[in-house]
């Protein structure tokens, strides 16, 4: 885990320098497992955010308010009940642990000073925030209730006194001797097991940076002198977070494949590290939940595409009806009727044909249910090809919105997508509540936030998010002399060139060109076909889907994708 018994500790000495005697203002809790406390201190207002989340448990100072519910739930309330104006008196961490305890001071109903100790217990999926009276011993409330159910050995619940967790017989990190070090790594096969295994407050990937130092326990005492001074780094792959510390970590520093971001202070890290991977990982999720929605969808169009070319196929050989309706009245007086089939002489070329009865019904009749059939067909024929290309226009929507949501990178683009699915009657509408998160509410239309380059030459390109933002940008916000692009026969963006009514150049074109081969399906090849044309010569047909446009007048360049620096 990144948030360690090492972080804790260098993020304890960092909050007691920032809010130790500050004053407790405001207590928000944004969301079921966080918190937000913001303190007045001599360094000016202060925001502690702390998270119980079993992906993004921490601690840190923030310079961001997320969203709140106009509603709060019962621990905040409890908590401005108990907290208001409260006084931060000191903040420790408990033996080396990935416990960090908040001691205040305040007053109870009958104006007597009383002492509270709000403990932010750092550990994944167990971790949670409680509220204890020190004179007590007990749990006030806590942000996650643990009854007998779930855990036998420690119950979290009101009124019951607090227990730390079980503790694991390692020697905290700051009590480590030279000789320990020597101890623990006497197995040279797992070094770094015995050192996680024995030593308190490090986590495997500062285990292993320990156990590969040439110094191992110089290693070890300039990590403990990072507590007070920290050096924080953010470690990336492929731009995504994947670790963070106080200190470098070998299994990242000596991997290519990963680079590191430094921050002024360790809650900076912590915050980047925090929102960037919650972010990210929103983002992988939502978005796989709307490809499995949009798939289903196009594997049902795709089915009645099948169904649709089979009846098609059917009703194309519908003129054998006709021409029995028409041999069977020429040669009504050599059928009887009882016949269950004629043979008959074709007068269009002289062949024999055999016409299959119904022996129910006389000749005449056989003949007017052939010229039903043939007038069936050929209405058939013409709404079953009406349906075709309905489905097919709705694939060719539904294929775009998906390739969106392959290349969404934020919350925001894939909720516009959800909206925009759902206003097509794709998605079920969700019950919203007041705050825009449950029943009750109306969500408002999101101003349209287009992707915005720079090319060399100063011109400016604008690429749309979604088949919202592409209208938007075609038919709103383009002037009718601007360049529209698109790439050719393969679902991507909408991409605009403003000109600012001059003649575009053709480096512009191109760049523009690479940008729309960029924002496409085809991102991953080479040489991808993108047509161009002036904005006024791209129309929206009547009842089209949202994105769907058509154009005249365009020429078309090949590029590679790319982006201007």
């Amino acid at each position: 885990m990144s948030y360690d018994g090492v972080v804790t500790c260098a993020m304890t000495q960092e909050l007691k320098k920032e809010l130790t005697l500050g004053k407790i203002e405001k207590i928000y809790q944004p969301e079921p497992d966080q918190l937000l406390l913001s303190v007045h201190t001599a360094h000016g207002r202060r925001k502690l955010f702390i998270s119980a989340s079993g992906n993004h448990s921490a601690v840190y100072l923030t310079e961001h308010s997320p969203e709140n519910p106009v509603q709060p739930p019962l621990f905040c309330m409890v908590l401005r009940k108990h907290l208001g104006a409260a006084r931060i008196q000191s903040i420790s961490q408990h033996s080396c642990d990935r416990i960090i305890e908040i001691d205040l001071e305040t007053v109870d109903e009958l104006g007597f000073n009383v002492n509270k100790r709000l403990i932010c217990e750092i550990m994944g999926k167990h971790s949670n925030v409680l509220l204890v009276d020190l004179g007590t011993g007990k749990i006030i409330e806590s942000i996650k209730h643990v009854g007998i159910d779930v855990n036998r050995a420690r119950q979290i619940l009101p009124g019951k006194l607090y227990e730390y967790p079980p503790g694991q017989e390692k020697k905290p990190f700051t009590d480590v001797s030279e000789e320990d070090i020597r101890n623990l790594m006497v197995n040279q096969l797992q070094p770094e097991r015995n050192l996680l295994a024995g030593i308190q407050g490090v986590s495997p990937a500062l285990a292993q940076s320990i156990a590969s130092a040439p110094e191992p326990y110089a290693f070890l005492a300039a990590m403990r002198s990072a507590t007070d001074n920290p050096a924080p780094r953010v470690y990336l792959k492929d731009g995504k977070p994947a670790d963070f510390h106080i200190v470098p970590l070998t299994a990242y520093e000596s991997d290519d494949s990963y680079e590191s971001k430094t921050f002024a202070t360790l809650s900076q890290a912590a915050e980047y590290f925090f929102v960037n991977r919650e972010s990210s990982n929103t983002v992988r999720q939502r978005a796989g939940d709307l490809s499995r929605v949009i798939k289903a969808h196009l594997d049902k169009l795709r089915l009645k595409v099948q169904r649709l070319n089979e009846d098609l196929a059917k009703a194309a050989d519908s003129d054998k009806y006709r021409l029995y309706g028409e041999l069977l009245n020429a040669s009504l007086h050599l059928v009887r009727q009882g016949d269950k089939k004629a043979v008959v002489t074709s007068y269009y070329d002289g062949s024999q044909v055999e016409i299959p009865l119904d022996p129910r019904y006389s000749p005449a009749r056989n003949a007017q249910n052939y010229f039903k059939k043939y007038s069936k067909s050929r209405t058939a024929l013409k709404e079953k090809q009406i349906q075709l290309d309905e489905t097919m226009a709705e694939i060719d929507y539904l294929e775009s919105v998906y390739a969106y949501t392959e290349r969404a990178g934020t919350v925001e683009e894939i909720d516009l997508l959800r909206a925009e699915l759902t206003e097509g009657g794709y998605i079920r509408q969700r019950k919203r509540r007041a705050d825009g998160k449950g029943k009750g509410g109306k969500s408002r239309a999101a101003k349209p936030k287009p992707h915005e380059y720079t090319l060399p030459s100063g011109k400016t390109v604008l690429v749309g998010r979604n088949n919202k933002e592409n209208d938007f940008l075609t038919f709103k916000k383009a002037s009718s002399t601007d360049i529209w692009l698109h790439t050719k026969d393969i679902p991507g963006s909408h991409v605009i060139l403003l000109t600012e009514g001059q003649a575009p150049a053709e480096e512009d074109l191109r760049w523009a060109a690479r940008i729309a081969a960029h924002h496409s399906k085809a991102a991953g090849s080479a040489n991808v076909p993108v047509d161009y044309t002036k904005v006024k010569y791209v129309k929206k047909p009547s009842g089209a889907k949202p994105g769907y446009v058509i154009f005249t007048h365009n020429r078309t360049l090949y590029e590679d994708p790319g982006l201007p620096e």
